[in-house]
């Protein structure tokens, strides 16, 4: 090897220790045996590994800010907008500013130059195919991953993770209580942690509860029209489809549209009245409600299951799969948004609580970087179920 292709990653490979110890053993910091750090150096020399002149740069001064990547998609989703929203807010509580790292500005080996203007990293969803993580995950400077990163690269000094797996469980368990037994899937394609864990989940969910889940690949961001033309091809060759549920964030409008162009009404057929709902929140699987009138709302929160509504009844079928367009339709969404509470009827939805999410991301970096937490910590997001009327049983 040439000391140009030679990383932290290499080193920790052929010492056989993580990178962190890589790194504290060539800085002479952290507790490293010294047994330890003269062999990490040893291998060090021996590979003709050499330092990063801008990570050596940081290590001496902090240039009071820290650097955001978000996938290619990121600029048409809610989602991701809101999240950077809290990961600035969290920075600046800190003293920091937040530089959002264009994609193309740090892939092919531009990670030197990205470290030399931030003190550490926030690399959101990472694909395995987008060419910057690596080099941003061997940039010299703490990373905090929001999701795990799947591809071979160096560990990031932290992650903040969702329970994606449990969130589609939640809505297939939902839509299945209320009453749908062949539900489909619109799961997002790509190499993400999140499009790779609700992937798995759909056909494992099936599995387990011996379920014929239809499952269908979108794209990771598609949009409205893509998630209206999948699912109306869907529900003209499997019309015994009863529920889909729409991983990307804002599609799930599509499917709503997809619906009512098949004949087939979506949760309660009944209009919203002014003043009308009857809103729940499920907490660790103990609900709370005020009711004000007929429809039936509620919220979920890590992966609790929520309780049906005295009185409530269970959308079945009206007639044989021959009557399919008089059979309800249950609608559901991976990601909750402003696109799923204002259509109509309102989806019920996985909130991810994006703000929170970036927040805690932001977080766990400040604590790495004034050393109140140690590197490799790893911390779970809590996520929630909203219920609303796309799958809550008629009046």
């Amino acid at each position: 090897m040439t000391s140009r292709t030679v990383t932290l990653l290499d080193v920790a490979r052929a010492a056989g220790v993580s990178k962190s110890t890589v790194s504290d053993a060539l800085q002479g910091s952290g507790r490293v045996a010294e047994a330890t750090r003269e062999r990490v150096r040893a291998v060090a020399e021996e590979l003709g590994y050499r330092p990063n002149s801008a990570a050596r740069r940081l290590r001496r001064s902090s240039t009071g800010a820290i650097g955001l990547h978000l996938p290619q998609t990121a600029t048409r989703l809610d989602y991701y907008m809101n999240l950077a929203f809290g990961a600035v807010a969290r920075a600046q509580e800190e003293g920091l500013d937040v530089v959002l790292l264009a994609p193309a500005g740090v892939a092919g080996g531009e990670s030197g130059r990205v470290a030399s203007r931030v003190d550490g990293l926030l690399v959101i969803d990472p694909e395995v195919g987008d060419s910057a993580v690596p080099g941003l995950l061997d940039a010299g400077v703490p990373v905090v991953t929001g999701e795990r990163y799947l591809g071979p690269a160096a560990a990031p000094s932290g992650a903040v993770i969702c329970d994606n797996a449990a969130s589609l469980t939640a809505l297939l368990d939902h839509v299945t209580e209320r009453g749908a037994r062949h539900p489909a899937v619109l799961a997002p394609a790509g190499t993400s942690a999140w499009a790779t864990a609700l992937r798995a989940t759909a056909a494992s969910w099936g599995q387990e509860h011996g379920v014929a889940v239809a499952l269908r690949t979108v794209p990771f961001a598609a949009t409205p029209q893509e998630a209206e033309e999948t699912t109306l091809a869907l529900l003209r060759t499997d019309p015994a489809v009863d529920a889909v549920i729409c991983a990307p964030d804002g599609a799930a409008p599509g499917v709503l549209r997809a619906a009512a162009t098949a004949g087939r009404t979506v949760g309660t057929v009944s209009v919203r009245t002014a003043g009308g709902a009857t809103s729940g929140r499920t907490i660790g699987g103990a609900t709370s409600g005020r009711t004000a009138g007929s429809t039936t709302s509620g919220r979920t929160i890590g992966g609790a299951t929520p309780g049906r509504t005295a009185g409530s009844t269970t959308p079945g079928r009206t007639g044989e799969v021959g009557t399919h367009p008089r059979t309800p339709l249950l609608v559901a969404s991976c990601v909750d948004g402003t696109a799923t509470r204002s259509a109509e009827p309102p989806v019920t939805a996985v909130d991810l609580r994006p703000a929170a999410y970036g927040r805690a991301c932001a977080e766990l970096l400040c604590d790495i970087l004034a050393g109140r937490t140690a590197p490799d910590t790893v911390r779970r997001h809590a996520w929630a179920l909203e219920t609303r009327a796309s799958t809550t049983p008629p009046c």
